[in-house]
């Protein structure tokens, strides 16, 4: 069985529906959903907030692979336009880790490089992560780090930027 923990955002359009096209589509497979948060988008482009959320999934029988196609299904739905890298976006949902039984997987591939190699520097990923899953663990620097350690060592200003809302996905 795989567990994938998916970052969810989006910062166009009906910027909720997006993210919950993701858990409806995932359907049975949705373990967990993190509260909903607004982030000022990241990556230098000027753009509008970001809706951001995790989700935990489980299915018996997808792969990694399968875990990304899927995720790039959700964002062409949603009508994901690839014109800026870290530009604004209708969807985007992200792969931070993947496990077969209690083994993180970890990827080199640049197709679907594991776990998400910004996922430690990032606020938008790592709180509502631990929202959803207080115990999370991400490989860094050769070797599983406990995620609020690796909360605790970003900006102050980065942690501020992650904003809660009054917002709810739906199981």
């Amino acid at each position: 069985m795989t567990h994938a923990v998916l970052s969810i955002g989006s910062n166009l359009g009906d910027r909720l529906a997006h993210l919950q096209s993701v858990v409806d589509g995932l359907d049975g497979c949705v373990r967990a959903v993190s509260p909903v948060y607004e982030t000022d988008a990241w990556g230098g482009v000027e753009q509008g907030p970001f809706l951001n959320a995790v989700v935990i999934a489980e299915h018996p029988d997808r792969s990694p692979a399968d875990w990304l196609r899927l995720g790039q299904e959700f964002e062409d739905a949603a009508g994901r336009v690839r014109e800026i890298h870290w530009g604004p976006r209708t969807l985007d949902v992200d792969i931070v880790i993947c496990r077969d039984g209690s083994e993180q997987i970890r990827s080199d591939d640049p197709w679907l490089t594991l776990p998400h190699p910004y996922a430690h520097l990032r606020a938008f990923v790592l709180i509502p992560w631990l929202a959803a899953e207080p115990d999370a663990r991400l490989w860094v620097a050769g070797a599983e780090q406990p995620v609020p350690a690796l909360l605790a060592e970003l900006d102050a200003r980065e942690r501020a930027g992650v904003r809660p809302t009054d917002l709810v996905l739906s199981r």
